[in-house]
């Protein structure tokens, strides 16, 4: 599975710190929107980066956003993280219009980097470089 984010904010890099220290079985890849192979997959998904209000969860050749990749993601990670999935039973206009507000205003309530989040030399190897391999 791959997840696509958005590498200069602060919470989504946050996102992606959080997920190396849980995801136990390494199932995560991931790649920045602001690299080639990142524009690639988000077109694939018909997102325009300039628009772009979600994170990205590509499943092979199934792709997730909002509240979806969220609940998806926390669920591969397993007890405790799976119970998000209590969430679903709210309806999916109300949490991903929340999840839209909030990664809209991203920047304003929780910063931005003017520098791309980069993993160390631990974790280097689950971050797609602008290869052709994630095709």
């Amino acid at each position: 599975m791959i997840i696509v984010f958005d590498a200069k904010c602060l919470v989504c890099s946050s996102w992606v710190q959080f997920l190396l220290k849980h995801d136990q079985q390494r199932v995560f890849r991931f790649v920045s929107i602001q690299s080639r192979a990142g524009m690639d997959l988000l077109a694939r998904a018909g997102l325009n980066i300039t628009t772009l209000e979600t994170l990205l969860l590509v499943d092979g050749e199934r792709h997730y956003r909002h509240t979806a990749a969220i609940l998806r993601v926390l669920h591969q990670l397993g007890y405790p993280w799976k119970l998000a999935w209590i969430v679903w039973l709210v309806p999916s206009f109300i949490r991903d219009a929340a999840y839209r507000w909030v990664a809209r205003n991203r920047y304003r309530i929780f910063g931005r980097s003017d520098a791309c989040f980069l993993p160390n030399a631990e974790h280097r190897l689950r971050f797609m470089e602008d290869t052709a391999e994630h095709r």
